[in-house]
């Protein structure tokens, strides 16, 4: 997490072009929407000091639209939700929750981020905001080669 709120801090400071005033709202009732799919990033992977764990993606109706269609509308949101990996007796178990990572598509409030506002907010704390508005470049550097999938990396599993 300190690795994660670290780099996040240095795009901050580094590349603050992309920059918006506009917050992300936290997603409140997130684990209520439709489950994209799970994930665990592993010991070995390149973004695993930043994004080690097990991952949940979690669409409102808005992003479920997106998903089926290819092009996600205004409204459409899309969680991250990030937690620590525990191991023991030969199981991997959901540990502390790291981050509430979130896409939420704006075309107008979001231009100069492909219509995405991004945020993460530490710990699941709506308060705790680790990206910050103006740390969006951070987030959508990392997106921009998925500009075909209207920037997103998930996709629906079948």
């Amino acid at each position: 997490m300190k690795r994660l709120l670290a780099a996040l801090t240095l795009a901050t400071l580094v590349n603050p072009v992309l920059a918006t005033d506009a917050e992300v709202p936290y997603p409140t009732g997130y684990r209520d929407w439709h489950h994209v799919k799970s994930m665990v990033i592993d010991q070995g992977h390149p973004l695993y000091e930043a994004f080690g764990g097990i991952h949940h993606l979690y669409a409102n109706k808005q992003a479920m639209e997106g998903y089926r269609s290819g092009k996600f509308p205004d409204g459409a949101v899309i969680v991250f939700d990030l937690l620590d990996a525990k191991r023991a007796d030969n199981a991997v178990t959901e540990g502390a929750r790291k981050v509430v990572g979130v896409m939420h598509k704006d075309a107008k409030q979001f231009s100069a981020t492909g219509g995405w506002g991004f945020e993460g907010f530490g710990s699941g704390d709506s308060a705790n905001r680790v990206v910050r508005a103006k740390a969006t470049t951070a987030c959508f550097a990392c997106h921009t080669p998925q500009k075909d999938h209207d920037y997103v990396f998930s996709r629906l599993r079948d």
